[in-house]
């Protein structure tokens, strides 16, 4: 695939991821807008916290957004290897965003349940708007969840793919919610704090997954095994490729880049060789799309003594 051509893939998948992130921003300033006056009106701290987590969702968008920008910039004579890593940051700002919002909702609800079992405080039942909203904000961010995990896994986003758990802990988050109103409307008014802290759960959970996978990803973490075993019986199909040395791979965000030591006649000319492993190249290019870049080292074929 030529630069052209990659060049073009990436404006297309930035387009797309940009369509995505905008819709999401839009959902979710309504419905962390609704969900915040509604816990106020109708005294839900479990509904609170779950507006809390839906305007930590705007914020991550945007970061998304930032990330994607910068990410598909093409490479120039400081960056030669492209920006692609800037989205795997992106990604672990939103997973330390997440922890950080995660760790709020919990504190607060365990001062809750502390002060109401000191009976220091009395908590007020939720009224039944908070209800509602919490079915509208679950149906909601389920639907953003899957529309935003499709195309994430369609263009390999990283930070998009991020961002759609994002979405998945806020309809848990609003799941909880819901719960714990309907408890406290049911003469349980503990249940309302005690949501808040499961939430907490669930947010820091989405936050640790986004938070370790975009870690493996900026330390040069190699392909899995499938993935290796398939680059190894493109390059064995090839004519002339009698062996393969040596393999070496890593992930640069989304993309895969390839270190290979292929064994070949040593009696062939340069030209020849060089046909071999440039065939070796394109061929790897071309079957397995998340190649950015194939290193191809041509050795003279040993044959190995099996005693």
């Amino acid at each position: 695939m030529d630069k052209k051509e990659i060049n073009k893939i990436n404006k297309e998948n930035e387009k797309i991821a940009m369509k995505v992130s905008f819709v999401s921003i839009i959902l979710n300033t309504i419905l962390s807008t609704i969900k915040f006056f509604a816990g106020i009106i109708c005294s839900s701290s479990a509904m609170v916290s779950d507006a809390i987590h839906s305007a930590s969702d705007v914020i991550s968008t945007f970061i998304v957004i930032i990330g994607m920008k910068i990410s598909n910039k093409e490479a120039d004579s400081n960056h030669q290897y492209g920006h692609e890593r800037i989205e795997c940051i992106a990604a672990l700002i939103l997973s330390m965003i997440l922890i950080f919002v995660g760790l709020e909702v919990g504190v607060d609800g365990i001062k809750k349940v502390i002060n109401f079992s000191n009976n220091s405080i009395n908590i007020e039942i939720p009224g039944i708007f908070a209800l509602i909203v919490a079915v509208i904000s679950i149906i909601t961010k389920e639907i953003m969840f899957w529309y935003t995990k499709i195309v994430g896994k369609k263009i390999d986003s990283p930070s998009l793919m991020a961002d759609a758990w994002h979405h998945r802990s806020d309809a848990l988050s609003s799941v909880g919610s819901f719960i714990g109103i309907l408890g406290a409307r049911l003469g349980f008014p503990i249940t309302d704090p005690i949501t808040s802290i499961i939430i907490c759960m669930f947010i820091l959970k989405a936050g640790y997954d986004i938070l370790m996978d975009s870690s493996r990803k900026l330390i040069d973490e190699s392909c899995d095994e499938e993935t290796i075993k398939k680059i190894k019986n493109i390059a064995e199909k090839q004519n002339g490729v009698l062996g393969i040395d040596k393999i070496q791979t890593r992930q640069f965000s989304s993309k895969i880049y390839i270190d290979l030591e292929i064994g070949a006649d040593g009696n062939k000319t340069l030209e020849e060789t060089h046909k071999i492993a440039q065939n070796v190249h394109d061929n790897i290019e071309k079957e397995i799309k998340k190649v950015k870049h194939c290193m191809i080292h041509v050795n003279p074929y040993k044959i190995k003594n099996i005693n």
